[in-house]
């Protein structure tokens, strides 16, 4: 087995006659790298003038009847849009819901409408404030696949995406879910 790497090694030496070619292809061969590699990390879609960024979602316990869908929604035009529904296939139904803290206590409520993206601007859900609650799940979400589901815009049209499951706790401001229709100090309004 050593004898025939050697002799491979040797064939691509004779191939490679000088050093800049050698430099050449290997500059090649990590620019292949890297590319594959923002791609696959980037994981984001554009529908007309909104770009989705990094759909994800938090992994959910054994029998949770609810799970929750993050991301970045920029519109790069010269006119407002406005997230009207969503869906993904491992839920009975998929709402946009805001959360807050009114008195000391953490409130949620389904946002009614639809949400409104401003022309040349940035709305972000995350587990802290909007997001999409994805209600009646028909599974548990797993951490490492994906759960496919498409978001409607009121005018740029509907988009599939795939949302990344991760880990439970995942996010910059964890919020732990029982997987029940309410949270312990939480009024929940739906």
């Amino acid at each position: 087995m050593l004898s025939r790497l050697n002799s491979v090694r040797v064939a691509v030496r004779r191939l490679l006659t000088s050093p800049e070619e050698r430099i050449g292809i290997a500059v090649f061969a990590m620019a292949l790298l890297f590319v594959g590699v923002d791609a696959a990390a980037a994981h984001e879609y554009k529908i007309g003038a909104i770009e989705i960024g990094h759909p994800w979602s938090r992994a959910t316990p054994p029998g949770a009847k609810v799970g929750g869908g993050y991301l970045t929604l920029t519109n790069d035009g010269d006119m407002p849009d406005k997230l009207v529904s969503a869906t993904v296939e491992i839920a009975g139904r998929a709402e946009i819901h805001q959360m807050s803290v009114e008195d000391g206590v953490m409130k949620m409520r389904q946002v009614e409408g639809g949400l409104d993206i401003p022309a040349h601007g940035t709305v972000k859900l995350d587990p802290s404030g909007l997001h999409l609650m994805f209600l009646d799940l028909k599974g548990p979400l797993v951490r490492g696949t994906k759960v496919h589901g498409s978001l409607t815009f009121e005018k740029a049209g509907t988009v599939d995406v795939d949302f990344i499951v991760d880990a439970i706790g995942a996010s910059p401001k964890p919020m732990k879910h029982d997987g029940g229709d309410s949270m312990p100090g939480m009024k929940m309004d739906h």
